[in-house]
């Protein structure tokens, strides 16, 4: 089949397909393969196999291959493109609230916390994991059926243009951007780039009429938004909101917020709350912006408070993202999925504030940050020489060019440099830690998750 419409392959999509499919490991019987290209390899080369496997259709752009594959092959000009056209399509069938997010830091963990509340009375399909992407985003909109009342996306970027791409795919009706910081500056080139970029999803809502949802505590995204006059904003913040960081007597590292009941007033009948106390289990007080967005916005879509408190106290962490772990010997805060700057402050300023014992860092190279990159791991190693930790591993060349610049400058406490994750795991081995409160932070490439079972 050749030259069909959106709507044509939609119709054919919705009628005769059980779904969509980009790899062949799992293929779902009857569903539509889309054969995608990487770096690494050519969908096109799968098409049969997946035919093969149980899909009912196969979409190529290698005219050779839809010559194998006959009538099951539908021949399109860009295999990615109709995907994303056809998830536009597809999220256009449905006249509910889509909720994008972006930003530097905290984007998956709001995302996680939002649609958490919100499920507390709608029926809510959101991006997993890290899907967000140019792939993720589009195969999340495929989730969204007659069932489904919220759509809750998670839109990520290295490079200018992705988030406005990803936005006209999605069609959101509200937005929110986490924040804005240095990270892939390879790509961005600057902070200003950064900003640019996250602010596409502004632009778009500006156009559109939609509204954001704004931090009013960070003045880089009060001033992104006053930037774009069209942009409706519903604001939130500790500040803004009256919210209070709670610090547990007990030492207990868990953030906890006291915020004004929304629902309370001097006529209210007897027994509602005037403040709200929500008990995370998310470790750090940066995390605090992540809940009050959450709040603000099942807020604003009518969730009881009290419920959203119940759904945000039910959240725990995964993926690596600031959880709290305790092995046999030791008691591990992993924030091991990523890291950047901005994010890889944060955690280590937080984690000299908690009342833990016998701290101790593993760090790894912050990617992605371009010429900037060795005097961004000096300012982080700077900050950790002067927050008093038992011990501190770092893991990377980055880190190791930035502990030559600062020989003889860190006091007591001289670092321990390894190449890799899997060295460091093996001294370890060699030389056991226990009884000791470890922070692990890094980006996602130098894998520092595989440290865990040592400890």
């Amino acid at each position: 089949m050749k030259n069909l419409e959106i709507e044509q392959l939609y119709e054919l999509y919705s009628q005769n397909s059980s779904g969509v499919c980009t790899d062949t490991r799992n293929i779902l019987p009857g569903s539509m393969f889309f054969a995608l290209r990487g770096e690494t390899f050519n969908g096109n080369d799968f098409a049969l196999a997946a035919l093969e496997g149980g899909a009912a259709y196969a979409v190529v752009d290698d005219p050779s291959v839809e010559e194998k594959c006959a009538e099951k092959a539908i021949l399109v000009e860009n295999v990615l493109e109709t995907l994303q056209q056809l998830a536009r399509h597809h999220r256009r069938q449905f006249r509910i609230p889509v909720i994008a997010l972006t930003g530097t830091n905290g984007k998956t963990t709001t995302k996680e916390l939002v649609a958490a509340a919100l499920r507390a009375k709608y029926n809510v399909v959101a991006t997993q994991g890290n899907l967000n992407n140019h792939i993720g985003v589009p195969l999340t909109l495929f989730g969204i059926n007659s069932d489904t009342q919220v759509a809750v996306i998670e839109m990520g970027a290295s490079n200018p243009g992705e988030i406005a791409t990803l936005a006209r795919i999605a069609c959101p009706s509200f937005g929110i951007v986490t924040n804005v910081g240095k990270a892939h500056l390879q790509g961005f080139g600057s902070l200003e780039g950064v900003m640019a970029t996250k602010g596409e999803l502004y632009d778009y809502l500006a156009e559109h009429r939609k509204i954001a949802f704004i931090n009013m505590d960070n003045p880089l995204l009060q001033k992104m938004a006053s930037q774009r006059e069209k942009l409706q904003c519903v604001p939130y913040g500790q500040a803004n909101d009256g919210a209070k960081v709670i610090i547990d007597e007990n030492g207990s590292p868990f953030l906890t917020l006291e915020i004004p009941n929304p629902c309370f007033t001097a006529v209210e009948q007897e027994g509602e709350p005037q403040w709200l106390t929500i008990r995370t289990n998310l470790i750090g007080s940066y995390n605090a912006d992540n809940v009050l967005a959450a709040m603000c916005v099942s807020s604003y879509m009518d969730v009881p408070a009290a419920d959203a408190v119940k759904a945000l106290e039910g959240y725990y962490p995964s993926n690596n993202r600031s959880q709290l772990t305790r092995t046999e010997h030791n008691t591990l805060v992993v924030d091991a999925y990523n890291a950047n700057p901005t994010s890889m402050r944060a955690s280590i300023e937080n984690f000299a504030q908690l009342k833990m014992p016998g701290k101790v860092l593993m760090l790894g190279d912050m990617l992605e940050l371009g010429a900037d990159s060795v005097q961004e791991h000096i300012g982080i190693l700077s900050l950790a020489a002067g927050c008093g930790f038992t011990e501190i591993y770092l893991v990377g060349s980055e880190f190791a060019a930035a502990a030559a610049e600062l020989k003889g400058q860190l006091g007591a406490v001289e670092p321990h440099l390894f190449d890799d994750s899997l060295q460091l795991k093996e001294h370890i081995n060699q030389k056991p830690l226990s009884g000791c409160s470890i922070l692990i932070k890094g980006s996602r490439g130098k894998r520092l998750e595989r440290v865990i079972e040592a400890l």
